[in-house]
């Protein structure tokens, strides 16, 4: 089953899925097999590989790496048009749709799309909406593009449903790596409820609490990625948290 088919029926059914991000930059490759074997453990349901600058060529490693350890899909989550491998299952199509960079809404995917025709990789098209997480973010820096406010969930819903309109087949809501204030329930509710694609919600994600909040709140995939380099372990505790949690009809 495709990736993107799979992550529509588990919308269809309730079913939550949890992901682990790893930024290959900040990834040391002989931390991979401690992580990739915890996943497993955990149930975890896929990786997601990528960063806003990829500095160093790690990115083919890294995939590797994780593959001898587990059998977890692989999602590239890629910060720019270089940021590409055949070692991955998947990809995030992302269209910077809360920004007005027309670059990251249409240009670079222009260039890639050859590549990624004749590629074997599932590609997902996805509306990737950076939210205030209290902090300036690299995503904001290196795309030139300001964050919804945190408290405008009217604009939220807005640019969800226009990337729906569109074709996007997943919404991704980010506060950005590090975030202080992650992405609020409410907006998250008020999203989830104006489409009907799968919301994906990452940043600032640092406990199963939140996490299971993100999911009653109409989350269809968590993604959480600093604290698990900070504390490696608590990788099962946020993957029952999402799997054990269930939609709120209302916050």
């Amino acid at each position: 089953m495709q990736l993107l088919e799979e992550l529509t029926r588990a919308k269809e059914s309730g079913e939550k899925k949890f992901a682990v991000l790893i930024d290959p930059d900040r990834a040391r490759i002989k931390n991979m097999e401690r992580l990739a074997m915890l996943s497993q453990e955990a149930g975890v349901d896929y990786f997601l590989i990528g960063g806003s600058l990829l500095v160093n060529n790690v990115l083919d490693d890294c995939l590797s790496e994780i593959k001898k350890h587990c059998d977890i899909p692989l999602i590239l989550f890629p910060g720019d048009s270089y940021q590409l491998s055949y070692r991955a299952d998947a990809l995030l199509f992302l269209s910077l749709i809360s920004g007005r960079n027309a670059e990251l809404l249409i240009g670079k995917h222009v260039i890639t799309a050859p590549y990624l025709k004749l590629s074997p990789l599932e590609i997902i098209s996805c509306g990737y909406m950076l939210v205030d997480g209290g902090v300036p973010t690299t995503v904001s820096y290196i795309s030139n593009t300001q964050p919804i406010p945190s408290d405008k969930d009217d604009i939220a819903v807005c640019t969800a449903i226009a990337g729906e309109m569109l074709g996007l087949k997943s919404i991704y809501l980010d506060a950005g790596s590090g975030a202080i204030t992650p992405v609020s329930a409410e907006m998250i509710a008020a999203v989830s409820g104006a489409v009907e694609v799968p919301i994906i919600v990452g940043g600032g994600i640092s406990t199963p609490e939140k996490a299971a909040l993100n999911v009653r709140a109409g989350a269809d995939m968590i993604v959480v990625g600093n604290a698990l380099e900070r504390d490696p372990l608590l990788v099962k505790e946020l993957a029952h948290a999402v799997h054990t949690a269930t939609t709120m009809s209302s916050i």
